[in-house]
Parts: structure tokens; C-alpha cells; sequence
């Protein structure tokens, strides 16, 4: 003979909710669900949508301008990888890359080395260092155009100064993208000094106390503590920054246009070129694909050399 059991009831509980299994009334379990909404909401429409909807309009020929969808395979991604203009303005993204990521980590660590201290020098220090970093890009543009400009800009007035020629900077193949690299470092800098400031905040004080007692130096406390100890903040910064240097448009955008000759022009420039003045939004949307798998190769990669470190360490 089955012998049935009585649901087990906690206070508070009534019977049919323990038997149903839950434990909660209907508001606790979906109560959290009701404040999720609107973000949730607000990811779908403005962050999922658009991703499915770019790789759906790779594979037509979808335009701003009234055309008819029409079904084009993958005609887009075979125009894309035959397209020279894709190649040149992803090459001048990677040069940008590499000549802006290692001044960005590299000075920004000096900075932070600078600027940890205590006292009025050390505020003052940290004012000025990340002050830069809040002005919008059509602010900080307009200031380095004025200070590159032949005749009466700053940097052509120290040239002549010291007995060189004028540079039209701006205007030269091969200075335009050095004029852009050290605006967006003296622009953006200011970021990664504040990651490398805290990581150095974050650093006991005893061990630099045992260190001074075992006779070490500030080279040695330099080389054997204090960068050690922020291997970990180096890859994360070296891995945003890349990442943000691969995204690179506004300042190019508003200083070159791209140019001279398109040798600035970053791949995002050309997909914005593609989408909203050829209007072929499909044709677009695939090179923006193939942009964002880079992306991610690149991130992931950096990810993984520096996890491999810091693990080994």
C-alpha cells in the first residue's frame, strides 16, 4: 500500500505553491523580470536587432536609396574581398594601430609613475594628465588642425624656429597619419593613465617597505615589483586599446577626411562611404562584418597571450 506524503510547507508558503515546487509567490519569481524589461528592451532594439539585421543585408542588395531588396548570395562578400579600396583603408587602420598602441601604453605608464604621489604636485599631475581626455573629439580636432597649419600654427612656427622647412602636415601622404597618431595619444592617453594610477594605488605599501629593508633600490623596486605587479592591467589596457585604435574615425574624419589621396582613410570611414554615400547599405554591412571578425580575432588573441603570462607568473 502507497503511503502518499504531504508536501513539506515552510512559513510563509502557502500549499500550492509548495506543491508546484516553486517556494516563491508569482511576484518574486518574475518581479525581477519587470525591472529587466526596459534595458533588456532597449538591448534588443538598439544592440541585437541591428547585429542580425547587418548580417541579413549582407546577402542583398539593400540601398537607402528606394531600390527593391534583391537576393544576392554572397556577391557582397566576393565584391568585398575583390575591392582594393577595402584592403588600402583596412591597411591604414592597422598601420594607425600599431604606431598609436605602444606611445599609448607606454606614456601612460610613465604618467601614472609620475603622477603617484602624494601632496599638491601629485593632484595637479593627475589634473592635467586626464583633463584632455574629456574634451569631445570636434574640440580636440580643431585645436591640433590650428596647431599643424603651415604659416601660423605651433609646430611649423618651432620648425622654423630651429631652422627647418614647414611641414604641411595635413596635407603630405606620409605626415598626415603621424599628425593624427599624436593628436588621438595626446587625446586619449589620459584613459589608460588612470587604469595604470589605480593599479599603482592598489599595491601595498608593505611591499615596497620589505623591499627598501632588503636593500633594493628604485630600479630594482621598479623592475622586480611594481611592473610585475601590473602585468595584469598591461594586458588589459594593450587589449582595450588596440581594440579602440581599430575603431579609429573621428579624428581622421575630422582632420584629413581620409585624405591625402586616402591615406588615412580607416576601414570604418570606407563602410560609412559604402553605406550612406553609395548607399549600398548590404555592401556595407558584409565589410562590416569582416571588420568586426578581425576585432574579435585580435581581442581574443591579446586576451589569451596575456592570460598565458599572467597564469605562468
Amino acid at each position: 500500500m502507497a503511503v502518499e506524503t504531504p508536501p513539506r510547507v515552510t512559513p510563509g508558503t502557502s500549499p500550492t505553491a509548495a506543491k508546484a515546487g516553486t517556494g516563491q509567490p508569482w511576484r518574486e519569481r518574475w518581479g525581477g523580470l519587470f525591472f529587466v524589461a526596459p534595458f533588456l528592451l532597449l538591448f534588443v532594439l538598439f544592440m541585437l536587432w541591428p547585429i542580425v539585421s547587418g548580417l541579413w543585408n549582407s546577402f542583398f542588395n539593400t540601398s537607402l536609396a528606394g531600390v527593391k531588396h534583391e537576393f544576392l548570395g554572397l556577391q557582397n562578400w566576393q565584391d568585398l574581398f575583390g575591392d582594393p579600396a577595402v584592403w588600402s583603408s583596412l591597411k591604414n587602420t592597422l598601420v594607425f594601430t600599431a604606431m598609436s598602441t605602444p606611445p599609448l601604453v607606454i606614456i601612460a605608464l610613465v604618467m601614472a609613475l609620475l603622477a603617484n604621489r602624494k601632496g599638491l604636485l601629485g593632484w595637479l599631475l593627475r589634473f592635467s594628465y586626464f583633463a584632455p581626455f574629456v574634451l569631445p573629439a570636434t574640440v580636440v580636432t580643431l585645436i591640433w588642425v590650428w596647431i599643424y597649419q603651415p604659416g601660423f600654427g605651433l609646430v611649423n612656427g618651432l620648425l622654423t624656429a630651429g631652422g627647418f622647412a614647414e611641414i604641411d602636415w595635413l596635407n603630405t601622404e606620409n605626415r598626415a597619419m603621424l599628425a593624427v597618431v599624436i593628436t588621438t595619444v595626446w587625446w586619449t592617453v589620459g584613459f589608460n593613465f588612470l587604469l595604470y594610477l589605480a593599479a599603482l594605488q592598489g599595491i601595498p605599501a608593505q611591499v615596497y617597505e620589505a623591499a627598501q629593508i632588503d636593500g633594493a633600490n628604485g630600479r630594482q623596486q621598479l623592475f622586480r615589483i611594481t611592473l610585475p605587479l601590473l602585468s595584469r592591467t598591461t594586458g588589459l589596457i594593450v587589449v582595450l586599446q588596440l581594440v579602440a585604435s581599430l575603431k579609429i574615425f573621428d579624428q581622421i574624419y575630422l582632420m584629413t577626411n581620409g585624405g591625402p589621396n586616402y591615406a588615412t582613410r580607416p576601414i570604418i570611414q570606407y563602410i560609412y562611404e559604402s553605406g550612406f554615400t553609395s548607399y549600398r547599405i548590404g555592401y556595407a554591412s558584409a565589410i562590416s562584418y569582416l571588420f568586426f571578425a578581425i576585432i574579435v580575432i585580435v581581442a581574443v588573441a591579446q586576451f589569451k597571450l596575456f592570460s598565458g603570462r599572467g597564469e605562468a607568473e
